[in-house]
């Protein structure tokens, strides 16, 4: 029976490397994304629907694995993801090293729990253990680096070079997560990848740290150079595009695209306004509820954020701020929010 694994890891750089070694041993595997909070329920009801849609698209031949890594788990979350795992016919395995997770760790057989390590560590010797991953160790060196800044070994030879991979993925926010979690995930898993072909260098954390420019522009880049501004935003706008289906908002009969905290609105909004003829106006909300409009001469949006949010400004560049936004960790609520409030602004 094939096993199809479903990888839930938290968004830092542990998070990350988990799923930088999962997705090189699983042929056939799907990655989600979770802060702490509310995030990891949001995440998890996700994945079960998921495994259901596939389970009944492609029967019961696959075996499902919910592998989570770097995140603890309450009790009562794992109450229901036992639960869920049991009606649906999946595996459960959780490997972490947080110390909050004691009592969850102590109540499932499946919660692996080992505070003397990094997740990436934990994962890295459990894929070992259970799959025969990377018998020649190749890994080993940027596996190090993580484990070393993650739990701050200080005196290991490889922690500066964690330390510049830390900030290398907590500043990798040119691609919103939320929006398009797959590109984002991709796009800080290349980095790991461009880490891991740097670790051997000589002065290794300084190459890494002056590389990096050129690393984020190599991912972004396509058939032409250009600034890193101007590629990130090609980038994003060609993702708005694809996806405006789903992106699509009204107002007033005027149909818009609508990012979620995608920002750099003066270039991505104007991108991407050019490269959507067919669309009136670029909405762009952040998850205070502060919103950013363009256009290009098809619609006032500085009348459209006065109208909704007490804004204002230009005819083709406006902003203001919903009242009583409702913030969400899914985009289509987020979108069905917007859409509501801006429709009920257009009827009272």
């Amino acid at each position: 029976m094939q096993q199809h694994v479903y990888h839930l890891s938290h968004i830092d750089l542990d998070g990350y490397g988990c799923q930088y070694l999962s997705t090189q041993c699983f042929h056939a595997i799907e990655c989600y994304n979770a802060n702490y909070g509310p995030e990891v329920t949001a995440r998890l009801e996700e994945m079960v629907k998921k495994i259901e849609q596939d389970k009944f698209l492609y029967g019961d031949d696959t075996e499902a694995l919910i592998l989570i890594t770097d995140l603890n788990l309450t009790t009562k979350e794992g109450n229901w993801i036992e639960k869920e795992a049991m009606r649906i016919g999946a595996k459960i395995q959780l490997l972490d090293h947080h110390a909050t997770g004691n009592s969850a760790a102590e109540r499932f057989a499946w919660y692996k729990l080992d505070t003397s390590r990094s997740a990436t560590l934990i994962t890295y010797d459990w894929l070992q253990e259970h799959y025969a991953f990377d018998k020649e160790n190749t890994l080993a060196p940027i596996i190090q680096a993580i484990n070393a800044v993650d739990i701050w070994i200080s005196d290991d030879p490889l922690f500066e070079y964690g330390k510049v991979m830390l900030g290398m993925i907590s500043g990798a926010r040119e691609v919103n997560r939320i929006l398009f979690p797959t590109e984002d995930r991709a796009f800080k898993l290349s980095l790991i990848e461009a880490a891991k072909e740097r670790v051997k260098s000589k002065n290794a954390p300084i190459q890494l740290d002056d590389d990096l420019h050129q690393i984020k522009k190599s991912f972004f880049k396509q058939k032409e150079n250009n600034t890193k501004d101007n590629l990130v935003a090609f980038y994003v706008t060609d993702l708005l595009t694809k996806d405006k289906q789903r992106l699509t908002i009204y107002y007033k009969g005027y149909k818009g695209i609508l990012g979620y905290n995608v920002g750099n609105t003066s270039i991505i909004g104007n991108t991407c306004m050019l490269k959507n003829p067919d669309y009136d106006f670029y909405m762009d909300v952040n998850f205070r509820g502060n919103f950013s409009l363009r256009s290009n001469n098809k619609l006032d949006v500085s009348k459209m954020a006065a109208h909704i949010g007490n804004g204002g400004g230009h005819p083709n560049a406006s902003g203001g701020k919903i009242e009583g936004y409702k913030d969400s960790f899914v985009y289509a609520d987020v979108r069905k929010f917007i859409q509501n409030y801006i429709d009920e602004k257009c009827t009272n």
